[in-house]
């Protein structure tokens, strides 16, 4: 049995997986959302908190974890290292607790008092963080439902639109039960790397979608496969040029790690999703409306 016969048969099943994390996926996140009050986890920059950046590469982050972690349960610690050398220049601590109360515990762990010169203190208010998660969120929000009419503009059929905005809404949702099970707490810049994550997804599902339904050469099947082998490439190429720049990153800018790590975890659910589901319902779709005419 050639591929070709194998997946004629069995394509319709293969659309049973996805659906399937899908429920999985939103079962988990009602339940997170119950348990936390919000479906990820927020570092100090969406909740508001202390930042402190001590410029000293005699301490390790461990040793401050393992003093202050029962005062300060919360308190999230990293290393910042020199591009380059990967030499410790500094380590940046996070806490939801003010800097009155994390400041002087800090310094008598440290044994000397933190200056201008040795160390910089940032501090937002919780009212101001959350405000700015809320418009971030939003703005999430927005760019799904825009995304939503340009694609509903572009074919005018319900049934392949709906399978577009399906697939970056699965990309979105598992993308976010990964992140929480990894435990990572996102900032402000992992919360906009979902919009890029709706960026990437679109861009293979409306090239799968485009080459099924409105070209007419060929059989349904070689225009799929014809779209899978550019659409794979096209993913394919993003995840090892954003998995090099991480590794370049990883030690450096926790800002750039998290968005990389955020974009990779995507595009692998962004396959998953296009090449699963969005291409067993636009093939089935297709030989549906041929069946008729």
């Amino acid at each position: 049995m050639t591929f070709e016969n194998w997946y004629n048969q069995k394509y319709k099943i293969l659309l049973i997986i996805p659906i399937i994390v899908l429920i999985l996926s939103a079962i988990y996140l009602y339940n997170f959302q119950a348990q936390n009050g919000d479906i990820i986890y927020k570092d100090v920059s969406l909740t508001g908190g202390t930042t402190i950046t001590i410029f000293d590469s005699s301490i390790t982050p461990q040793e401050i974890q393992d003093e202050l972690s029962k005062n300060f349960p919360d308190m999230q610690i990293r290393s910042l290292s020199d591009f380059r050398t990967g030499e410790q220049k500094a380590v940046i601590l996070e806490t939801q607790a003010t800097v009155d109360q994390i400041k002087p515990a800090l310094e008598e762990f440290l044994n000397y008092e933190l200056t201008q010169e040795n160390s910089s203190i940032e501090f937002s208010g919780e009212t101001l963080s959350s405000g700015f998660y809320e418009q971030l969120k939003f703005a999430i929000f927005l760019a799904f439902i825009f995304m939503a009419i340009v694609v509903f503009l572009i074919f005018r059929t319900f049934v392949p639109s709906f399978a577009v905005i399906l697939a970056a809404l699965a990309d979105i949702v598992m993308t976010v039960v990964t992140v929480d099970l990894l435990g990572i707490s996102l900032s402000t810049a992992g919360v906009i790397a979902f919009l890029m994550i709706i960026g990437y997804s679109v861009d293979t599902d409306i090239l799968l979608t485009t080459r099924i339904i409105k070209r007419k050469e060929g059989t349904i099947n070689q225009r799929l496969f014809g779209s899978f082998k550019t659409g794979i490439t096209m993913t394919l190429t993003s995840i090892v040029a954003i998995g090099t720049a991480l590794i370049v990153v990883y030690n450096t800018s926790e800002v750039l790690k998290q968005i990389f790590t955020i974009v990779i975890i995507g595009l692998g659910f962004d396959l998953f999703n296009t090449w699963f589901a969005n291409a067993s319902i636009l093939k089935w779709y297709a030989e549906s409306k041929e069946e008729k005419s």
